[in-house]
């Protein structure tokens, strides 16, 4: 992701955004300055904390044996289970003595360049607010237990915590090449909706698919969608979809593979070959595919969420 003259680069300083980059229009609120930052953590109510730890039960039903060593490593090493939203300065605390990480509060969704600066100075953007019983099953903005149960586990593995600041030193030349959905495309397959290989089963390491029962199920066990092994470079090209479970799941070989793939692959080639849009529907099986397993697309051919299909 980075190349040559990107290894000596600033990224102390939030990168600047021209015209004619596409970015999600997000109004900034009025309390947080450029840097999205919350003033504080959320004082989060006996309800709240109801809620995080009856999420934690339900995912802890289905992720032992589906989810990857590093995962369940690192929510030991954290003690996530100790009950209640966890405190950001005692994850910070104790994730910067381990990889450097830290956790900080923001309100939204932040935008690209402001995510892409955090994750290059190893800070972890997490949601300040959890979602409600009415919203308890699904909920599209990504709250604190999407963020700190998802995601910051892994940031305990020395090679995953990398491979994220790389990622964030990566949206700068996607910036300045405007191929922020190719740079998307990745995240979303590898961060959010990644497999990895594990004694030679597919594991979840994803956040998407680890805070949540189904798609924990599915995108290991179910008949429709296809599972293929990473291909930057098709990637890239590749749709996703958003609102519903995935029809493709990419598997790496390792961590070390996925910094391999991506640290050490010229983006510059890359970018300057990819067309402004996807190039592959989100349900493609093409030529050049390791697949591991080719799926039927039953769920998808039925209609998805919005039909109520079975997701098998």
């Amino acid at each position: 992701m980075t190349h040559n003259s990107d290894q000596a680069q600033d990224f102390s300083a939030l990168p600047e955004v021209s015209s004619d980059v596409f970015t999600a229009p997000l109004k900034r609120p009025e309390h947080v300055g450029e840097d999205w930052i919350e003033p504080q953590q959320t004082q989060y109510t006996s309800e709240d904390d109801a809620i995080w730890n009856d999420l934690f039960a339900r995912q802890m039903e289905v992720l032992p044996g589906r989810a990857c060593s590093a995962m369940m490593e690192g929510m030991e090493k954290l003690d996530l289970g100790k009950g209640g939203v966890p405190d950001f300065d005692r994850l910070s605390e104790e994730l910067g003595a381990m990889t450097g990480w830290s956790v900080i509060p923001v309100p939204m969704l932040i935008p690209d360049h402001v995510f892409f600066w955090h994750l290059a100075n190893r800070r972890f953007p997490a949601g300040n607010f959890i979602r409600t019983r009415e919203t308890f099953d699904y909920i599209q903005e990504p709250d604190v237990f999407h963020d700190v149960f998802g995601h910051v586990p892994l940031l305990t593995d020395p090679v995953f915590a990398d491979y994220m600041q790389e990622y964030g030193r990566a949206g700068w030349k996607a910036m300045r090449y405007n191929r922020l959905k190719a740079l998307g495309a990745l995240y979303w397959y590898t961060v959010e909706f990644g497999l990895i290989m594990e004694k030679n089963e597919p594991k979840i390491f994803g956040a998407g698919i680890l805070s949540g029962p189904q798609e924990a199920i599915f995108a290991l066990e179910a008949d429709s969608p296809n599972r293929i092994m990473l291909n930057v470079d098709r990637v890239m090209r590749t749709d996703y979809v958003i609102d519903d479970l995935q029809p493709t799941y990419f598997v790496i070989e390792s961590f070390e593979d996925l910094y391999r793939q991506t640290v050490e692959r010229d983006f510059d080639r890359l970018y300057r070959s990819l067309g402004p849009s996807f190039t592959y529907a989100n349900s493609a099986v093409i030529d050049v595919d390791n697949v591991v397993h080719r799926g039927t697309q039953e769920y998808f051919l039925r209609g998805g969420r919005g039909s109520s299909a079975k997701p098998v």
